[in-house]
This record gives structure tokens, C-alpha cells and sequence, in this order.
């Protein structure tokens, strides 16, 4: 009976250690493995057995993308200005075994380094630059970090400068000049519409006196064809008359009447005085004869 109780205290004593030599390493991490203090096997997803009592997991990492935010670091432009800036690290572990044997406190050590690299990278740059040059300052930021991460195993894939924040008086200062620019733009463009405006209006005002000055051309045009029009149907008509008087073949003492009749017209006028040629003079017979004629 003892010898049963025996076997089975066994059993059970060796059922446990093989389930606690049991491992399941999830999906995203990997695990370091030593052996009697040795480094031994790095265990990626799945199930493993390690070696009972001499081996032991001596380092569990993910090897997720990680974000790292750190907290803002003083540093001086070229020209003497001092600011604030923090930044955030995206990183992944591409070597679990460098990463537990090649540095000790790996965050740390990126936060540091990235601190000292933006010192040294907007310490060449003036404040202007610093605060329009962020692209360029994340690109030599995550060239330096990458250089000096990849023997510890961390890849670092984005550098992101958060916030730069210069001293008060500088803000101030920046202030007032947005706003003075501002106002200059506005006054600009207050004066460009005005300027459009006016010549607008000219346009406009030009274009109205082309107008009118055609209208009254045209009507001059149309009065002078009215006048020409009238003078030749008058002039048509005298030609007919007269062409019609030559058709007649109208006698000498006709043409001598009808001369008379003209030049009574013309005395009937104020301060008219009319000179009677002498061989008219023979005609005054001829024209008594036809005024009583007329009268009867």
C-alpha cells in the first residue's frame, strides 16, 4: 500500500513538472530562452517544452509595433532661442535575442537618444527654420535612432515631432506679426477691390459713351441719307419738269411769261430789287395781255 501511495506521489510530481515545462508562447511575442544561465533558443508562437529545472524563460517581448511618447525636451536654435519640443517614437523589435543582451534599458536608451539627436539637429537651425522645418527634422531624427538602434534589435519606423513650443515672448511676438500680416493682407485686398471696382466703372462709363456716340452718329448718318434723299427726289422731280417742259418744245413768248411770273415771285420779298433786261422790255404787252387773261 505504501508502495502505491509512493508511485502515485511520483506520478503526480512528474505530471506537474512536465505541464510546467510546458509552454505556449501567443501569437506577437517571442520568448528567451537560457539554459543554466546560457543563452539557449528564442521560442516564437506555439507550443514548446523546455527542459525541466535547468532551463527557464528569461525574457518575454512583443514584437508588436510599440509607441514610446516622450516628454518634452529643452533645446536652443542656432539663434540663441530657447524652446520645448517632445516627440514620439514608433518602434518594432526585429531581434528579441539583441534586444535582451544588447541594451539594458531600451526605451531609456531610445528616449535619450532621441533627445540628444534633436538638441543636435535644431541647435543648427534657427527658430524660423525649426518651426517650418518639422518634415526634415523627423527624417534626420529617424536616421540617427535607426542607425544606432539596429544592434539592439529595434527598428525604428516613424519619428514624429509633437510640439514645438517657444518661450512666451517669442509667442507674443509671433502673435502680433500674424496679426500685422493679416491686416496687410486685408488692407491689400480691400484696395485690389477697390482698384477692380473703379475699373468697372470705367469700363462701364467707356462703354456707355462709345454707345451714345454711335447712337448719335447713326442718327446723323440717317438724317444726312434723309436730306440726301430729299434733294435728289427734288432734283428728280425738277428733272422731270423740265425734261417734260423741253417734250412740250413750249414757245418763245411761253418761256418769256413764265420768266415774269418767276421774277414776280421774287419781288414779292423785302429789299428785293429786280433788273429787267432790256429785251424783256417788249414783252409788257404780252405779259398785260396775260394777267387779264388770268383775271377773267
Amino acid at each position: 500500500m505504501k508502495y502505491l501511495v509512493l508511485i502515485a506521489v511520483l506520478a503526480i510530481l512528474v505530471l506537474s513538472v512536465l505541464l510546467s515545462s510546458l509552454c505556449v508562447v501567443p501569437q506577437g511575442n517571442a520568448w528567451i530562452i537560457e539554459t543554466l544561465g546560457k543563452y539557449a533558443d528564442t521560442w516564437h508562437a506555439g507550443m514548446h517544452l523546455k527542459a525541466p529545472l535547468i532551463s527557464r524563460v528569461v525574457r518575454k517581448i512583443s514584437l508588436k509595433e510599440q509607441v514610446a511618447d516622450f516628454e518634452p525636451q529643452s533645446v536652443i536654435t542656432k539663434d540663441n532661442v530657447t524652446m520645448n519640443v517632445d516627440s514620439v517614437v514608433y518602434f518594432q523589435v526585429i531581434d528579441p535575442k539583441a534586444l535582451t543582451y544588447g541594451v539594458e534599458r531600451p526605451i531609456a536608451a531610445i528616449e535619450n537618444l532621441c533627445a540628444t539627436t534633436l538638441r543636435n539637429i535644431i541647435g543648427s537651425m534657427t527658430l524660423d527654420e525649426t518651426l517650418t522645418s518639422r518634415e526634415k527634422i523627423n527624417e534626420e531624427t529617424i536616421k540617427v535612432l535607426d542607425e544606432a538602434t539596429n544592434k539592439w534589435g529595434i527598428d525604428i519606423t516613424r519619428v514624429e515631432v509633437q510640439n514645438i513650443t517657444p518661450p512666451k515672448s517669442i509667442q507674443e511676438a509671433m502673435e502680433k506679426q500674424m496679426k500685422a500680416e493679416r491686416e496687410k493682407r486685408a488692407v491689400i485686398l480691400t484696395a485690389e477691390g477697390e482698384k477692380q471696382s473703379a475699373i468697372t466703372r470705367a469700363e462701364g462709363e467707356k462703354e456707355s459713351a462709345i454707345l451714345r456716340a454711335d447712337a448719335v452718329r447713326e442718327e446723323r448718318i440717317r438724317t444726312a441719307q434723309g436730306e440726301a434723299e430729299a434733294i435728289m427726289a427734288v432734283a428728280e422731280a425738277q428733272a422731270k419738269a423740265i425734261e417734260m417742259v423741253n417734250d412740250a418744245k413750249p414757245s418763245k413768248e411761253y418761256l418769256s411769261i413764265r420768266s415774269m411770273e418767276a421774277a414776280e415771285k421774287m419781288a414779292n420779298g423785302q429789299s428785293t430789287k429786280i433788273i429787267v433786261p432790256s429785251q424783256l422790255q417788249d414783252l409788257t404787252s404780252i405779259a398785260t395781255v396775260f394777267k387779264e387773261t388770268n383775271k377773267d
